[in-house]
């Protein structure tokens, strides 16, 4: 199915961000002068989604640097026996733990560096307006489906299910295979079907809205603007599994 979504106003809806990365070096991996996970985190405030949650290891505390004064939460994984599905489920579970009302997260690889912030704000749109909010949906580009996907909380369950060695693209096959309704949202954002191994320069244009239909931005920094120049920049919040 294929989702076309117009100017429709959708109402008030949290949906949260959700970013995975394996390890914290791939985490850390320069884009553009920027850490991965960074830039992710920019552009998923930027199109509004709340809360933002990074889901990595960080022993040695490097991604938190690297996340230093960001709106986001810096959440240790689950046992890496459970796969990557144990890491979305973890991810969904400490937004939800942040904000109660979250129905669904935006479940972002790391890998997808390319990703706008008015396709974070379509598919949030997307999600608000559509009849079946339990839908899972992903980003297309050129009718491709890409990522990152929007995920309801509804299914959060499910994912304790499938097996350790199911891969991002294989856990949204096994959510359609047990009865999960899926669809489609057509963005014109090539950074939905390429990830960071396409240089932006090899990148195919950019066909999607030039803003939000909403008119929604986030500016980035903005909870930290007024502090003094020479305030210490604060860390992200940590979620550690001890803390659950």
């Amino acid at each position: 199915m294929v989702l076309a979504v117009g100017l429709l106003a959708s109402r008030g809806v949290t949906v949260a961000a959700v970013i995975l990365a394996a390890t914290a070096e791939s985490a850390r991996a320069d884009v553009e002068g920027q850490p991965r996970v960074r830039r992710s985190g920019d552009a998923a405030w930027s199109g509004g989604a709340i809360p933002i949650v990074v889901v990595v290891p960080d022993p040695e505390g490097r991604v938190a640097a690297a996340l230093a004064g960001a709106p986001v939460t810096l959440a240790e994984p689950a046992s890496f026996e459970g796969g990557p599905a144990a890491q979305v489920a973890r991810g969904m579970d400490v937004a939800a733990a942040e904000v109660h009302e979250t129905e669904a997260a935006i479940v972002w690889p790391a890998r997808y560096v390319w990703i706008s912030p008015e396709t974070i704000t379509s598919l949030i749109e997307a999600h608000g307006v559509i009849a079946n909010r339990s839908l899972v949906l992903r980003p297309a580009f050129d009718g491709t489906a890409g990522w990152p996907a929007v995920l309801p909380v509804a299914h959060r369950e499910r994912l304790d299910a499938i097996a350790a060695d199911r891969m991002p693209d294989d856990i949204l096959a096994d959510l359609v295979a047990s009865g999960v309704a899926s669809g489609m949202l057509d963005v014109g954002d090539p950074g939905a079907a390429y990830d960071a191994s396409t240089p932006r320069a090899n990148l195919p244009p950019y066909v999607g809205p030039a803003k939000p239909a909403s008119g929604h931005a986030h500016e980035w920094g903005a909870a930290i603007a007024d502090e003094p120049d020479d305030a210490p920049i604060p860390g992200p919040a940590i979620a550690r599994l001890s803390d659950d």
